[in-house]
């Protein structure tokens, strides 16, 4: 009970961070002319959109730090995930300052920003390895296994952390669509740190969760801010740290089952044009399919979040029966 007062307190404190962070932030970004481009290959009612603030991802991600550290002191394992998390948030500043403030639209070219994103995942995978023995194990869910992958985990680890990054990216693209679902997910992540006995990643994850909560409040539609790379790619790593921090990184598809499914429909709809020249969705990623299909983008960020939360429940569930 204690340990979910302590959760209750971080979230709400986070939150109202956030919009303090915001308030200030928000003016700054716009004086600034950090405003949101937005391509011409996207969904018409989008355009309207353009001139929007964004790198707003600042907004939960300081909030997030603080307050964090503030309740746990110093944790070598929360240190691990919030370097983790800001260092993939750096990379996505870099993309967000090159697209805006130099005006090259494609931003941090593409093998750069893979490189980046491969040297923290594999710098993350040997010092949990070897400085936190954690071991190369993964957890099955359902089966109550653990599996020893050996040399494999590099490269697993790889896929974890620059898949999960790339999805929650890909996941943004419309107001509130990637805070909402993190708030979910992070809240499933606090449940499984808990679970396995890591309080202090339970504090992370729900302060991340915190975070996300109060930039909603200027992101939810229409949105006053965008989140940009500078978040979305740090929310991933920030998930993902979360996951293989607690040996969890397989629980990673079920809880965060949303990003899953908006990467799927990219996969499904480029491999479907390439080989058919049919296109499976009317555009991909997912939730730019309902919107071609008349649905109002809140309802369509409503029913993801609701599906998101579905997901949480039954990842928690995966691990809390069969532990």
């Amino acid at each position: 009970m204690e340990d979910v007062q302590q959760l209750l307190s971080v979230f709400v404190l986070t939150a109202a961070a956030s919009v303090l962070v915001g308030t200030i932030a928000i003016p700054v970004l716009t004086r600034l002319k950090f405003a949101q481009y937005v391509r011409d290959d996207g969904p018409a009612r989008h355009f309207k959109k353009a001139g929007t603030p964004t790198m707003g991802g600042i907004i939960f991600l300081i909030p997030l730090v603080l307050i964090t550290f503030f309740f746990v002191g110093y944790s070598t394992q929360v240190a691990t995930a919030a370097v983790v998390t800001l260092g993939y948030g750096i990379i996505g500043f870099v993309d967000d300052f090159i697209k805006i403030a130099l005006k090259r639209p494609l931003g941090l070219r593409a093998r750069y920003k893979l490189v980046g994103q491969v040297i923290l995942a594999f710098l993350l995978g040997l010092f949990t390895i070897f400085y936190l023995n954690n071991g190369t194990d993964i957890y099955i869910p359902f089966i109550d296994y653990n599996l020893d992958m050996g040399y494999l985990y590099f490269p697993f680890i790889l896929l974890v952390l620059v898949g999960s990054t790339n999805a929650v990216n890909i996941t943004d693209g419309l107001d509130g669509l990637a805070a909402g679902t993190t708030i979910f997910t992070a809240v499933g992540f606090a449940f499984v740190s808990l679970l396995l006995d890591k309080p202090d990643l339970a504090v992370f994850a729900t302060s991340l969760a915190g975070g996300c909560l109060g930039f909603l409040v200027f992101n939810f539609h229409p949105a006053k801010v965008f989140m940009g790379d500078t978040g979305s790619l740090a929310l991933g790593g920030g998930l993902a740290s979360i996951a293989v921090l607690t040996g969890t990184e397989l629980l990673l598809l079920i809880i965060g089952g949303i990003y899953v499914i908006e990467t799927l429909s990219v996969i499904i709809q480029v491999i479907s044009f390439r080989l058919t020249g049919r296109r499976v969705f009317l555009m991909s990623p997912l939730h730019h399919h309902f919107e071609l299909k008349g649905w109002e983008e809140e309802h369509i960020v409503i029913y993801f979040w609701f599906a998101s939360a579905v997901f949480s429940v039954l990842g928690v569930l995966a691990l809390f029966y069969f532990i």
